[in-house]
C-alpha cells in the first residue's frame, strides 16, 4: 500500500518508547540501480532544533511515523540526496511518457523487499492529489460531481519521470535516457514552457545531438538565449551537428564577435557551409537554403543511380531526402525526379526518361516571399537554389519557405513530409 509524502510531512515522530521528537519536515532519497530511489533519512524539527534520522531506524511511516529505537543515530548526508518536499514537491518535471511538462502535487512511497525499505515510486500530478492534500477532499469531490466532473487522480512511475530543477542533486540514468529518446520537439515544447535556468538545467543533460536537434524547433529568441548560456566550446559543438541552415540563422542572430568567436571553434568543414549561407541576406532563398541535399550524375540507369545513393556521403547526410538532383559534370542542375520515382522505376531505365526536366528553381537572392509562393503553386516539397550558371548552390526545403508567411509557432506543428 502506498504511502502519500503529504501523509507523512508535519507528522509527529515517536521513538520505541513513545517519545514526542518533533515533526517530519522532509524526507530524503537516494538513487539506486532500480531506478527507484530508496528513503534515506527524515528530517525532523523541533522548535528550532533539527536532525536526521536513518531509513532503518524508522519502523513505521503513517499513519504515525514510529522508530525502533530510542537513541536514533544521526545521519550524515552524502551529497546525492534528493530532498522531497524542497526539490520536488510543488516542482514542475517531465513526464517522459506523456511527454509534457507538469507540476508535482504529492508523492508515492511504498514499502518493498526483505528489509521493507521503503521507496519513491511515483509523482501525482492530477486535481484529486491537490485536493487531498490541502485537505478538501471531501467537500471538492461533492463540487464536482455536482457540476458532473470527476477529480482525475494521475500517478507518474518515477521510472518516467525527469527533474528539470537546475540544482537537482541526483538524476537517475534512466530517466536522462527516456528524455533523450523523445521526438525534439516534444522536448523544445517543455524546454519552452520552463524558465531560463531549469531548462538551460535540462538541455545539459542531452548529448550534443540531441541538443542540436531540440534547438532547432524552439524559436528563435529562446534559441539565441540558450546558446549564449552554454560554455562557448559547447555552443560550437552543438552548431555543428545542427543543419546547415539553421546553424547559420542561429548565428546570424548573434553579436558579430560572439558570431565569429564560435566560427572559429567550430570544425573548417561545418564552418565552410555556415559561412556560405551567411553571405546572403537571411530573407532570401539563399539565406534560408540548406546545403545537405542529394545529387547524381546524369546518364545513369535507375537501379544505377540506387547504387550510387547508397555509397553517397550527400545521401548520408541530407535527413530530408526526398527529392535527387541529376547534375552534370560541372555540377550544373539537369533535372530532379522524386525518390519514390527512382525506386519504383524499371532498373533499365535511364534516369533522363522519368525526371523533371525543367523543374521549378530560384536563384539565391529571390525573396523568401517568393520561394513560399512557389511551394504553394507547385505543391513543391523544396526548390533548388541555383546560381546564375545553373550550378546547385542548395535546397529551400517547405518549412523554411513558408517560415515567411506563417509564425514559427504555428510551422512547427505542421506535419512532416520527410
Amino acid at each position: 500500500m502506498a504511502t502519500y509524502l503529504s501523509q507523512v510531512l508535519n507528522q509527529p515522530v515517536w521513538d520505541a518508547q513513545g517519545r514526542r521528537l518533533g515533526r517530519c519536515s522532509d524526507v530524503l532519497v537516494g538513487e539506486t540501480k532500480e531506478g527507484y530511489p530508496v528513503l534515506r533519512a527524515i528530517q525532523v524539527k523541533e522548535r528550532a532544533a533539527e536532525s536526521l534520522i536513518p531509513a532503518e531506524k524508522i519502523a513505521w511511516l503513517s499513519p504515525s511515523i514510529i522508530l525502533n529505537t530510542s537513541t536514533p543515530p544521526g545521519y550524515v548526508p552524502q551529497g546525492d540526496e534528493l530532498w522531497l518536499r524542497d526539490k520536488v514537491l510543488d516542482q514542475q518535471i517531465v513526464d517522459t511518457e506523456g511527454r509534457r511538462l507538469v507540476r508535482v502535487n504529492d508523492l508515492q512511497l511504498a514499502r518493498s523487499g526483505p528489509d521493507g525499505r521503503y521507496y519513491l515510486i511515483g509523482a501525482n500530478v492530477g486535481t484529486l492529489s491537490l485536493v487531498r492534500r490541502l485537505g478538501i477532499e471531501e467537500p471538492a469531490s461533492r463540487v464536482l460531481r455536482a457540476l458532473g466532473r470527476e477529480a482525475s487522480e494521475r500517478v507518474i512511475p518515477w521510472g518516467e519521470v525527469a527533474s528539470v530543477e537546475a540544482d537537482a542533486p541526483i538524476r537517475l540514468r534512466v530517466t536522462r535516457d527516456r528524455v533523450r529518446e523523445m521526438p525534439a520537439p516534444d522536448i523544445a515544447e517543455i524546454i519552452s514552457d520552463l524558465d531560463r535556468v531549469s531548462g538551460q538545467a535540462l538541455l545539459e543533460t542531452l548529448d550534443d545531438a540531441t541538443v542540436a536537434d531540440t534547438m532547432s524547433e524552439i524559436e528563435p529568441d529562446l534559441q539565441r538565449a540558450m546558446l549564449e548560456a552554454m560554455p562557448p566550446d559547447r555552443a560550437a559543438d552543438v552548431l555543428e551537428e545542427m543543419d546547415p541552415d539553421d546553424a547559420a540563422a542561429l548565428l546570424g542572430s548573434l553579436e558579430p564577435e560572439d558570431r565569429a568567436n564560435l566560427i572559429e571553434l567550430m570544425e573548417e568543414e561545418e564552418t565552410s557551409q555556415v559561412i556560405k549561407l551567411l553571405a546572403y541576406p537571411e530573407d532570401t532563398a539563399g539565406g534560408i537554403m540548406t546545403t545537405e541535399f542529394t545529387t547524381i550524375p546524369s546518364g545513369l540507369r535507375a537501379a544505377e543511380a540506387l547504387a550510387h545513393l547508397r555509397q553517397s556521403p550527400e545521401a548520408r547526410e541530407d535527413e530530408a531526402l526526398y527529392y535527387v538532383h541529376v547534375v552534370d559534370e560541372e555540377r550544373r542542375l539537369v533535372g530532379v525526379l522524386g525518390l519514390r520515382n527512382l525506386v519504383l522505376a524499371d532498373p533499365d531505365t535511364r534516369v533522363e526518361a522519368i525526371m523533371e526536366r525543367q523543374p521549378i528553381v530560384v536563384e539565391p537572392l529571390t525573396p523568401q516571399t517568393e520561394v513560399a509562393r512557389l511551394v504553394a503553386k507547385y505543391n513543391l516539397l523544396e526548390v533548388p537554389v541555383v546560381d546564375a550558371e545553373g550550378i546547385v548552390e542548395g535546397v529551400v526545403t517547405v518549412d523554411d519557405a513558408i517560415d515567411a508567411i506563417i509564425p514559427t509557432a504555428w510551422k512547427k506543428r505542421l506535419p512532416r513530409f520527410f
